[in-house]
């Protein structure tokens, strides 16, 4: 078959030159061509193309040694090249190459994973700011042994500087002498750290881009952002570079990039898992949570992190049509037919009310954004002064606007989120969980305008921002698909359901 070995090399060629056009050549043109490289699985031709056009970089400099060709049958052939990579690691490339019209292409190809960022390997600086192996070690032994733990870029790390997404606070930030409260409770569970990841800017973001390091790549959707504020974690998590992602959702920095790259995400109640050694945002809403690709390593992590306390169980799972239809229609659709299924598996009732949510949304909405950006400002307005053009417009547009807003204004949106708190609590009595799509819509494309991205944030928080202003709990799981793109299904509850909501991600 030297036809075939002479594709292959060829191939091999333009991954090494990462020719894009090239590549897509030698790719078989269908929409059940697979690839998969550790936890990411890729389908289609196109979104294959979109990945290796939205990475940037061909494969690492390798070399092959040896390639196996075993027949299968007429116009159906396995290759499995071993590769030698020049810091000496070894890799596996399997492909099903397939006889077509035009010659052999690539049906099927599965790439040996790396756990981490390979030694020989600069990390890629849109998910890491620094990285090891481990960069901390955790303890011998707990219910999270071993697992490779990227947090996000505002916890303190003893030995290291808090970066929050930009570099001139890096720069300027000191040496911590001590872990985070929730980074010494994971490492004393066993966890290791495998880096700290990316944020975006002080954590005022859902997009996940940053103006000085980059947007990482959303395997699941090639093309597409991770959203943010925690796109770092997600990131390193998604593509399997870590097993954990340590984050924080102020107003749905967790939820969000769950969403977007098809991971399970958690936010608990507000207070309950200790904030000690944690860059704020906006302290009234900021929240310690988890990102993770299975929901046992979620729950395992989570219950090192809460206080042990017995919950009322999840009686009845509620839908607001209100609120539901603050949605894209696709979304909607998929929606419906994810929340009956979820029924059917738990048994509960899944019950239709009018929560009264979804008629205050248009006033609340305003006053939680009031608050928060008024909290940002006090935190951070005294270094974004000294430090003018620092910020990426953005997010200097979103601080300059925390920067006009009064006291009275404060207080008078805090008066009105308090009555917004007692609608919702009384919606969410004890064991009821309020089901709701976590997202308005699937990731938008990496190359959206800003007028795009700023439309997007605005009616994904129209869905976030409940949960953050209520300081309740909610756990979002990756079961609905549009456009076969990832969009996740949340859970709200009653303040301290944390453990009943995670129960619920295993259904």
């Amino acid at each position: 078959m030297s036809e075939l070995l002479d594709a292959f090399w060829s191939y091999e060629k333009a991954l090494g030159a990462n020719d894009v056009a090239a590549l897509d050549h030698w790719l078989l043109d269908a929409p059940d061509t697979v690839r998969a490289e550790g936890s990411m699985v890729l389908s289609g031709h196109a979104a294959i193309s979109d990945f290796r056009r939205s990475r940037g970089t061909g494969a690492p400099a390798r070399t092959v040694e040896r390639v196996h060709e075993v027949p299968v049958t007429e116009g159906v052939a396995v290759l499995i090249a071993e590769t030698l990579r020049a810091g000496g690691a070894r890799g596996l490339q399997t492909q099903v190459w397939q006889l077509a019209g035009e010659g052999w292409r690539i049906a099927a190809a599965h790439v040996s994973a790396v756990p981490g960022p390979p030694a020989d390997e600069t990390p890629d600086p849109a998910v890491w700011r620094v990285v090891g192996e481990p960069l901390v070690a955790g303890a011998g032994e707990g219910p999270l042994a071993g697992l490779r733990t990227a947090v996000k870029d505002l916890f303190a790390v003893a030995g290291q500087r808090i970066g929050g997404g930009n570099p001139q606070w890096l720069a300027e930030a000191p040496v911590e002498s001590q872990h985070a409260d929730a980074v010494a409770k994971l490492l004393s569970a066993g966890a290791q750290l495998a880096g700290i990841a990316q944020t975006d800017e002080l954590a005022f973001s859902l997009a996940g881009a940053n103006t000085h390091y980059g947007t990482p790549v959303n395997p699941v959707a090639p093309g597409r952002i991770t959203g943010g504020s925690s796109s770092g974690p997600a990131a390193a998590v998604a593509r399997g570079w870590a097993d954990l992602g340590l984050a924080t959702d102020t107003a749905g920095s967790i939820r969000v990039p769950a969403s977007y790259c098809g991971l399970y995400g958690w936010r608990p109640t507000h207070g309950s898992v200790p904030t000690g050694g944690l860059l704020p945002l906006a302290p009234s809403f900021d929240t310690v949570g988890l990102l993770a690709r299975e929901p046992d390593l979620l729950c395992a992590a989570a219950k090192v992190l809460l206080p042990a306390r017995e919950t009322a169980p999840v009686t009845m799972l509620l839908v607001d049509d209100a609120l539901t239809a603050l949605a894209e229609p696709e979304v909607r659709a998929s929606f419906e037919a994810v929340c009956r299924a979820l029924a059917l598996r738990t048994g509960l009732e899944l019950v239709r009310t009018d929560t009264g949510m979804g008629h205050y949304l248009e006033e609340w909405l305003p006053d939680f954004r009031t608050v928060q950006a008024a909290e940002a400002w006090a935190a951070h307005g005294e270094w974004i002064d000294k430090h003018p053009g620092a910020l990426g417009a953005d997010i200097e547009a979103r601080f300059a606007a925390g920067s006009r807003i009064t006291d009275d204004e404060v207080c008078d949106a805090n008066s009105r989120l308090t009555a917004a708190r007692s609608v919702i609590a009384e919606a969410l009595s004890p064991g009821a969980a309020l089901l709701l799509p976590t997202t308005s819509s699937p990731a938008l494309r990496a190359d959206a305008t800003l007028a795009e991205v700023e439309t997007t944030r605005a009616a994904t928080l129209r869905l976030t921002c409940l949960a953050s202003l209520a300081g309740l709990p909610a756990v979002t799981m990756p079961r609905l698909r549009v456009r076969d793109l990832p969009v996740g299904l949340c859970a709200i509850g009653a303040p301290t359901m944390e453990h009943a909501l995670l129960e619920l991600t295993h259904a």
